[in-house]
């Protein structure tokens, strides 16, 4: 069965659809994807790291939550079924933060970014994270630009750490 991802202007508004595999060719077709960064009490941002079998950048560590929203989805019920699915959360509170455009060297994302803070169990999906852990902003600084992290991530963290959109 084709997993089709709604296609959007800049401002986010539905203009068409397009398949996953259309979206991820390089067409650059812009789509909508969903990030929550999760905090804790203690100021530490927990990140996951990506499956070898991931099509894009497999094995790096990322968000604390990505993906998709599917054709049909509004950015909400995107983001509260991703982070069910990757993390097995269900009881937090998103706080939006920004909307950025992300281009690749496959595809363009519209980017809807969150956080939350959390302290309680996280579940992570095996079949899409190897591991997961909360990490202090100075770890994750001093990692940026050791290809450790997933470009996507290393931009947005360096955005919202430097206009302090982050609750730190």
């Amino acid at each position: 069965m084709e997993e089709y991802f709604p296609l959007v202007d800049n401002d986010g508004h539905v203009i068409g659809k397009s398949t996953r595999k259309e979206c991820h060719s390089g067409s650059f077709l812009l789509h909508p994807v969903v990030h929550l960064h999760v905090f804790n009490s203690k100021k530490e941002l927990y990140l996951q790291k990506r499956v070898m079998t991931k099509d894009i950048q497999p094995g790096k560590w990322d968000t604390s939550v990505g993906g998709h929203v599917d054709y049909g989805e509004t950015v909400e019920i995107a983001l509260r079924r991703e982070v069910r699915e990757e993390l097995g959360m269900v009881d937090f509170e998103p706080i939006f933060m920004i909307r950025y455009k992300f281009v690749s060297d496959k595809e363009a994302e519209l980017v809807n970014s969150h956080f939350t803070i959390y302290d309680g169990e996280i579940f992570p999906n095996p079949t899409e994270i190897s591991e997961g852990r909360f990490w202090s902003i100075e770890e994750i600084t001093s990692n940026i630009g050791k290809n450790v992290f997933t470009p996507n991530f290393e931009l947005e963290f360096s955005k919202l750490l430097t206009e302090k959109m982050f609750p730190l």
